[in-house]
């Protein structure tokens, strides 16, 4: 093509051949008409040929200019259209994939899910669930790209970095109409009764075998061995069984009554929740940004690094 044609040759051209009057089209494209007419003459020029016949009133095409104008006319649409989708087009789509503990899974993760939603509106967040041992290996593969819970036993850390969000207590939880809601979380009265305890894959099972073992019922066998809310919700309501769980597994369920939390007269092994990364991975802005929706649901968090 030749360098000299310009946008503003062709939209005088084919606004001319519309209205076949140089004026009217000046008048269209908001120009002088010596300026519209200066424009059809070096469009002339540059192409070599006549593009109007100028004999009569009215400026009427040559045979060089119908075709012209046909071409002409349909590459302008082209560039209208190829405009009109460029500003038009959505935004990169990504993805984050996050794996997550049962202690987040009811309340702190969708809070925050919620939030990256409305920094991130382009970006799938695809939420991954199932046993800390699976999570931290998918992590370690790069199958995930961080992980959300309790912070791992140390042997578990290895090329992993831990930040902690919040402190987090084990809780003994029951039905409203327990008999232990009467007589108390006594070892004798625990032994009398299913327990419901975390399988040896959770992060919180060997604190809760620690604490058994502190009361002598260390030898004590499980009833049931879950973390899953689902499960361990429906059993506890339907039976005499009490079930040792995190905390915020079971936070709304507290509230509202359906499960009672059992007094123990102390605070039953809390400890730190909090996001898991890679070590050697740098951050992407969808990582970063997820981090930075789970910390602003804990603004005075004592944040920490493993």
């Amino acid at each position: 093509m030749d360098p000299r044609l310009r946008l503003r040759h062709l939209r005088c051209f084919l606004e001319t051949a519309r209205l076949e009057s140089l004026s009217a089209a000046a008048i269209a494209l908001h120009v002088s008409q010596p300026a519209a007419s200066k424009t059809i003459r070096e469009l002339e020029d540059i192409l070599g040929v006549a593009l109007f016949d100028r004999t009569g009133r009215r400026l009427v095409l040559t045979p060089s200019g119908k075709l012209f104008q046909q071409h002409a006319g349909g590459a302008m649409l082209a560039l209208e259209r190829a405009q009109s989708l460029a500003r038009n087009a959505p935004e990169r789509v990504t993805r984050l994939v996050v794996g997550i503990l049962p202690t987040v899974a009811t309340d702190v993760f969708p809070r925050a899910a919620l939030a990256f939603r409305q920094d991130m509106p382009n970006c799938t967040l695809r939420v991954s669930t199932g046993p800390n041992w699976l999570l931290l290996s998918q992590l370690r593969e790069g199958s995930l790209d961080l992980t959300i819970g309790r912070m791992p036993n140390p042997e578990q850390m290895t090329g992993l970095a831990f930040q902690q969000l919040y402190a987090e207590q084990v809780v003994l939880v029951v039905r409203p109409d327990h008999p232990l809601t009467r007589s108390g979380a006594t070892a004798d009265g625990l032994g009398k009764f299913p327990l419901l305890l975390p399988p040896s894959g959770a992060v919180i099972a060997p604190a809760v075998r620690s604490y058994l073992l502190s009361i002598g019922l260390q030898h004590e066998p499980a009833a049931f061995e879950s973390v899953s809310l689902a499960f361990g919700r429906k059993v506890v309501q339907l039976s005499d069984a009490v079930w040792f769980i995190s905390a915020g597994v079971v936070e709304d369920e507290i509230r509202q009554g359906s499960l009672c939390a059992l007094e123990l007269g102390t605070s039953l092994m809390a400890g730190p929740v909090g996001i898991c990364t890679r070590a050697d991975t740098p951050p992407t802005p969808e990582s970063t940004a997820m981090m930075h929706a789970l910390q602003g649901l804990f603004p005075v968090s004592d944040a920490s690094t493993t």
